[in-house]
């Protein structure tokens, strides 16, 4: 007689998680927004989806430098809090949480690519105005607008 299968009943995965889009809160190597982390984080959280932090760093092209390590020097501790802060007050609250760092010589171009990767359905740009100068910023915003296929919400 064969030996009895047993049933393996797997409950379904959340309605929105299997279907949506993350939420991407993203800066260029300076400290977010408030206003910026709090809509992100309660966008995540209200749609049930994935939430992706990520900075964008300019990385000068020092080749010797990239090969031998010296170019990933830790930020200040209060920098480095500012950074890790949105992903730790968002796992607190539940989400499933991917922390970024991305290093390029461009890194506007290198958002873009992300955004295009990721397919985020809401993309949050969230710097701190005050620590980004006034003309970087605006040539993200307008790449952002130019090419990004989702939702946008800009800290102006």
């Amino acid at each position: 007689m064969p030996a009895a299968l047993d049933r393996v009943v797997r409950e379904p995965p959340p309605r929105n998680a299997a279907k949506g889009r993350p939420v991407m809160l993203a800066t260029l190597d300076v400290p977010f927004a408030p206003e910026a982390v709090t809509f992100a984080i309660e966008s995540a959280t209200e749609l049930g989806q994935r939430f992706i932090v990520a900075n964008f760093v300019e990385r000068p092209p020092l080749p010797l430098s990239a090969i031998m390590g010296y170019d990933e020097l830790p930020y200040p501790p209060d920098l480095a809090e500012a950074f890790s802060a949105p992903a730790v007050l968002a796992r607190s609250l539940g989400l499933e949480v991917t922390r970024l760092r991305v290093k390029s010589l461009h890194p506007i171009q290198a958002m873009l690519e992300t955004i295009a990767e990721e397919d985020p359905g809401l993309f949050v740009f969230g710097p701190d105005r005050s620590k980004v100068g006034r003309l970087r910023y605006r040539l993200a915003v307008r790449a952002i607008r130019s090419r990004a296929s989702s939702l946008i919400w800009l800290a102006d």
